[in-house]
């Protein structure tokens, strides 16, 4: 797509340091960090999130980056968490796939909070 952000990250349109790259994927820090690490990993193909019908291979890759960048980020040991938001309830604000990687410090519970009375 070629207004999407994270596609001109991708293709090197929007210039990012990668943490990781293969064909598939690549991941990079988030510029509004949440956690001291706080990494992202895309698919170069455009999907708007998990359910637009992403290809196996692309999946695949995408959850086969994980621990590679959560080794890369000094996250292996000590643990880390794995976010996909999906839609407007899920504050998904980027509408491409894309994992968040967190860690660095201890998760609190409390971090995921929902709104009652639905």
């Amino acid at each position: 797509m070629k207004d999407c952000v994270f596609c001109m990250i991708a293709r090197g349109d929007i210039p990012a340091k990668a943490v990781y790259s293969d064909d598939l994927v690549m991941a990079f820090d988030d510029m509004s960090p949440q956690a001291p690490v706080h990494t992202l990993i895309i698919p170069r193909g455009h999907y708007a999130h998990i359910g637009d019908d992403v290809p196996t291979d692309v999946a695949v890759a995408v959850f086969a980056a994980i621990p590679k960048v959560a080794e890369a980020k000094g996250l292996a040991e000590s643990g880390y968490r794995v976010i996909i938001n999906t839609g407007p309830d899920a504050q998904q604000t980027v509408h491409h796939l894309h994992v968040h990687l967190m860690g660095g410090r201890a998760m609190s519970e409390g971090m995921v909070h929902f709104s009652r009375g639905r």
